[in-house]
């Protein structure tokens, strides 16, 4: 592996593992509302999980609520994947702020913590945390 691909990981943000527990508003420009599920989430970004995909590189507002943190910021979204159910469709935060990305952080930290989720490592490790308890909602 090029080392730039392994330091590009290795700066990554953890990603956790939510597993659909999180409901999503996805607010489209056109003011059109999509309602989903996050299936992960790092502070950089997540995973939706949708009844269909939204288009690649389209821009909306997501809306959800963890832990302390009520998030609602501008994303980008990304080339979706076909699921057993919908479809997964990742996204990235435009202009979530410092306050904001640091008491999200803070969030994914505490349930990861107390096995309310999985975390996902950054690509080049072994290990995962795995959760045997489903968290709360």
């Amino acid at each position: 592996m090029p080392k730039s691909v392994h330091r590009q990981s290795a700066n990554r943000p953890p990603r956790v593992r939510l597993g659909g527990t999180i409901l999503v508003l996805a607010r489209l420009e056109n003011g059109r509302q999509v309602r989903g599920k996050l299936h992960q989430l790092s502070t950089s970004g997540g995973l939706l999980q949708l009844e269909r995909p939204l288009d690649e590189g389209i821009k909306v507002e997501v809306i959800f609520h963890v832990g302390k943190s009520t998030v609602r910021s501008k994303a980008g979204m990304k080339f979706p994947m076909w699921a057993t159910q919908g479809c997964l469709q990742p996204f990235e935060f435009h202009d979530l702020a410092d306050q904001e990305r640091s008491q999200l952080a803070a969030d994914l930290e505490k349930m990861l913590q107390t096995s309310a989720a999985t975390a996902i490592p950054p690509e080049g490790r072994d290990t995962e945390i795995f959760s045997d308890s489903a968290p709360a909602s």
